[in-house]
């Protein structure tokens, strides 16, 4: 993988694993309810520490170029989890959890982890669709008190939706791949076919009301 950018390179390692798949044919139904040709499961590329650690230098990387002042690190539960303690560990901070919601027993909690009030935090996420989920982790720890310093995440979909919605939230976001670089890349490997790429890229332009 010589001479690749890092969003280049990491979209590659993604593909290679399976950890993306491209399914035109027989599209995806997402959690929201968009169909959608592709689907992104980056918790494979924990079963493969080549790719593994790779990310996580990545991840590490973007933390300290584009936070150095955090004092945390805090993973969206779930995916997000392990990645963030990868993260934590590596850059020798302490770590803790997100849940979606507060626990709904034992101690309730929805951070989970020891935090403290004036700490800085960066969200550490595996994939970024509308945002919706992580921006509500960062809600939950600005509530208990935590500064938060912005995201940093594995791969975006680049929709138009999540970037206005970390704005408003005025959290910065940084990802180390994206879509575009994702199609690119599935092109150079023959990973799609002219039709399925035709299939993609109508899919891109309103994805919410996609095959409805």
């Amino acid at each position: 993988m010589q001479n690749l950018t890092i969003p280049q390179e990491v979209a590659q390692h993604l593909l290679k694993i399976q950890a993306i798949q491209l399914r035109p044919d027989q599209p995806f139904t997402w959690a929201s309810g968009w169909n959608s040709p592709i689907y992104c499961d980056n918790r494979v590329s924990l079963s493969f520490p080549e790719v593994r650690t790779y990310i996580k230098n990545c991840l590490s990387a973007a933390v300290k170029a584009y936070f150095p002042e955090a004092t945390i690190i805090a993973g969206v539960a779930t995916a997000g989890i392990a990645q963030g303690a990868l993260v934590a560990d590596y850059l020798d901070l302490p770590f803790c959890y997100v849940r979606p919601e507060p626990k709904k027993h034992g101690m309730g909690n929805q951070i989970e982890g020891k935090i403290e009030k004036g700490q800085k935090v960066v969200l550490i996420e595996d994939l970024i669709s509308t945002g919706g989920s992580s921006l509500k982790a960062a809600d939950a720890l600005k509530e208990a008190g935590v500064e938060v310093l912005g995201m940093v995440a594995i791969f975006t979909y680049g929709f138009e939706i999540a970037a206005d919605n970390f704005k408003n939230h005025n959290i910065p976001l940084y990802t180390l791949s994206d879509y575009n670089a994702l199609i690119e890349e599935a092109v150079k490997l023959d990973y799609v076919t002219e039709t399925q790429l035709m299939t993609l890229q109508d899919w891109r332009v309103s994805p919410s009301t996609w095959r409805k």
